[in-house]
C-alpha cells in the first residue's frame, strides 16, 4: 500500500515523539521511500548511531571508575542493548546510563564516581532522602564536563513497591561482557523490561519500551521467561507485556497471550495516545495512568505525605521567586 507524504509525516513524528525514529530507520533501510524521508531517516540513522557510539563510551568510562569494586558494572536498559550487541539495540534512542550493582557497594561505588568528575543532580535534602529511603536507585549524578548521566539501581522496582525483585539473582546470572561490564541474562532483559512499562510508570515512551520486549523475543525466544518472571514476583506484568506486544507488534507469544482483556484495552489505548502531530491526546486517560504510577510505587499515606511535602515546597519557592 502506497503511503503519501502526509502519512509519512505523521509516521516520522509520532516515531520521534516515541523515540522510535532510529529504529524505523534500521526497519525501512533499503527499501524505496520518498526522497525527503530518506534524508529524514538517514538523519534518523546518523543520530542513532551517535548514540550508541557515546553510550558504549559513557559505559566504558563508568566501568573504569568503578573497577576498584572489582565486581561488574551490569548495564540496563538500551546501553546493554547496544553493549551485547542485541537487535533490540539497532536504531535505539539511548539517555541516561543505568546500571546495576549490589547495594551494599552503592556507598563506594557514589564515592567513585563523584571523585571521577559526577556531580549529584538533586541537591534538594528531601529528594536525596526520598531516593535513598525509597527508591531503587541513587540520587542521579550527572558528570562535570560530559554533561552525561548515570543511574545507579541496586533493584529494578522501587523498594515501596509491592512486587520485589529478587536483585541479588538478577545480578548472580548477569552475562558477562569485556571491560568489566555485564548484562542481565535474557528473561530477566525481558523482565526488568515489562517491570519498567507495567510496574514502574505512567506508561510514557510505552511503545519504545514494548518494541524493546518485541525485539528481545524475536531474537532469543522465551526460554525461561514464565521461572524468572515468578521469582521476582512479576508474572502479571510479564504477560502483560506479553499481550500487548504481540497485539501491537505481531510478537511471537504463546496462544494464551494472544487475546487482549478490556484492561489491556485501556493500556493499548495510553500506548498509542498520539495524533499526527505528536501530541498526546486523552487527558484523562493519561491523567489516570500518572496517578496510577504514583499508587504503584507507595503506600497511600507515604503517597499522599510524599505529594503534600512536594506541593509545601513549590509553593515556597513559588513565594521566594
Amino acid at each position: 500500500m502506497a503511503i503519501d507524504l502526509t502519512r509519512w509525516t505523521e509516521l516520522l513524528t509520532v516515531a520521534r515523539a516515541e523515540t522510535l525514529a532510529g529504529t524505523l530507520a534500521h526497519r525501512l533501510e533499503g527499501l524505496a521511500v520518498p526522497d525527503a524521508v530518506a534524508k529524514a531517516l538517514a538523519e534518523a540513522r546518523i543520530d542513532a548511531a551517535e548514540a550508541r557510539r557515546t553510550a558504549l563510551w559513557e559505559a566504558n568510562r563508568i566501568a573504569k571508575t568503578l573497577r576498584p569494586l572489582a565486581h561488574p558494572v551490569v548495564l540496563l536498559k538500551g546501553t546493554a542493548f547496544v553493549a551485547a550487541g542485541l537487535a533490540a539495540g539497532q536504531g535505539r534512542g539511548i539517555g541516561d546510563c543505568d546500571i546495576l550493582l549490589p547495594r551494599p557497594m552503592l556507598d563506594h561505588a557514589e564515592k567513585l564516581l563523584i571523585d571521577a568528575g559526577w556531580q549529584w543532580i538533586k541537591p534538594d535534602p528531601y529528594d536525596d532522602l526520598y531516593y535513598r529511603r525509597w527508591m531503587h536507585e541513587l540520587p542521579p549524578l550527572i558528570h562535570a564536563e560530559r554533561g552525561r548521566m548515570v543511574d545507579v539501581h541496586h533493584t529494578i522496582l522501587p523498594l515501596t513497591a509491592r512486587q520485589k525483585p529478587d536483585a541479588q539473582a538478577l545480578i548472580a546470572d548477569a552475562v558477562p561482557l569485556d571491560g568489566g561490564l555485564a548484562v542481565l541474562d535474557h528473561a530477566d532483559m525481558i523482565v526488568h523490561a515489562a517491570a519498567h512499562l507495567f510496574a514502574d510508570g505512567e506508561l510514557a515512551g510505552g511503545l519504545r519500551n514494548l518494541w524493546d520486549i518485541h525485539a528481545l523475543i524475536e531474537e532469543r525466544g522465551l526460554e525461561g521467561l514464565e521461572a524468572r518472571a515468578a521469582r521476582h514476583g512479576l508474572s502479571s506484568a510479564v504477560e502483560r507485556a506479553l499481550r500487548l506486544s504481540h497485539a501491537l507488534y505481531g510478537t511471537s507469544v504463546p496462544r494464551r497471550c494472544r487475546h487482549l482483556s478490556a484492561t489491556d484495552r485501556l493500556y493499548r489505548r495510553r500506548m498509542i495516545a498520539r495524533d499526527g502531530w505528536g501530541r498526546e491526546r486523552y487527558t484523562a486517560l493519561r491523567t489516570a495512568f500518572y496517578i496510577r504510577s504514583h499508587l504503584i510505587r507507595m503506600p497511600l499515606p507515604l503517597l499522599a505525605r510524599h505529594l503534600w511535602i512536594k506541593w509545601r515546597k513549590g509553593k515556597a519557592a513559588s513565594a521566594s521567586g
